[in-house]
């Protein structure tokens, strides 16, 4: 192969990689839980839901790190994915009957996420 062709080829390489990451996207946002169960049920909820890459839940903070294709999912039906778990985040409420069948050591205080969801009352479900 000549020069140009190489290098077209490596051009075009490249240009394939950036494509592939440029809609990677990192969310950090609450989620309720209070253990290691939990983690494992949030975790495997956001990693089940198409496009998502990482889900890393922090018991001390509550905090969830995700990583995710932008373009086959956004952090809505991400935290639609967890509230089905039974876990409030901090923008969706977890029904009632979800949050029933968590295991005992898993119910944390709701007092907490209705506080804390003032203010984004049109996106409570």
């Amino acid at each position: 192969m000549n020069k140009k062709v190489v290098l077209s080829l490596m051009v075009v390489a490249i240009i394939s990689v950036t494509t592939v990451f440029a809609n990677t996207k990192t969310e950090k946002f609450k989620v309720y839980g209070t253990c290691g169960t939990c983690e494992t049920a949030i975790e495997k909820a956001t990693l089940e839901v198409p496009g998502v890459k990482s889900a890393d839940w922090n018991e001390k903070t509550q905090m969830l790190a995700v990583s995710f294709d932008g373009s086959k999912t956004d952090v809505h039906k991400i935290q639609m994915a967890i509230v089905k778990t039974g876990h409030d985040t901090e923008m969706h409420k977890a029904k009632d009957e979800d949050y029933n069948k968590l295991n005992e050591c898993c119910k944390y205080n709701r007092t907490e996420t209705k506080k804390e969801m003032t203010g984004h009352e049109g996106h409570m479900h």
